[in-house]
């Protein structure tokens, strides 16, 4: 996924294409159907499929960081999607996760790194980083594939270090980053 409704992928021969939409939402569709495909093509899914739909501003998100998110589920039925099995984006209250924190499914700490503000994500998940074979009763079948379309509000980047009175220093937002390293400038040593 790139801006302006743009997409580029490799084919088999890793020859590179890129193809412009007419719009955000054809490029997102394509870029699910894409996913969909993967997951399809797959003899066994043994690991998240990720996708990402918008790429987001700011920083990434890794272990440690808080997100807020607003997303929907499906079961994975038929070769595609089934029907939603949850879903917080009627609701007042998004979602807020700590990645790392073990409090979501697998699949959502694995598919979630990475994301930035503003970002979305479709993510495919084996039951394995699910609810593997007890699945929810009454919502989630034993052994189900789910499929979700995240995206992140908020994201809390926390920093590691102290303060010098030994008290941690508050998390910052995305809003203002801070710069990153760039991990092509740094030498083997």
């Amino acid at each position: 996924v790139q801006p302006n409704n743009y997409s580029t992928f490799y084919d088999d021969q890793r020859q590179n294409w890129s193809i412009m939409f007419e719009s955000e939402k054809a490029a997102m569709d394509f870029s699910k159907q894409v996913c969909i495909a993967k997951c399809n093509s797959c003899p066994v899914l043994d690991s998240v499929l990720c996708q990402d739909l918008l790429l987001g501003e700011g920083q990434a998100a890794e272990g440690g960081d808080s997100l807020e998110v607003a997303y929907t589920g499906w079961l994975f039925q038929n070769n595609g999607l089934g029907q939603v099995f949850d879903s917080n984006l009627n609701k007042d209250k998004l979602l807020r996760l700590k990645l790392g924190a073990g409090k979501v499914i697998k699949g959502w700490e694995e598919g979630m790194m990475g994301m930035k503000k503003g970002g979305r994500r479709y993510l495919i998940i084996p039951p394995a980083w699910a609810y593997g074979a007890q699945g929810v009763p009454g919502r989630v079948p034993p052994d189900s594939t789910l499929v979700f379309e995240v995206e992140v509000r908020r994201v809390k980047l926390v920093k590691d270090c102290s303060a010098v009175d030994g008290q941690s220093v508050s998390s910052r937002d995305s809003a203002a980053p801070s710069p990153v390293p760039s991990s092509e400038g740094l030498s083997a040593d």
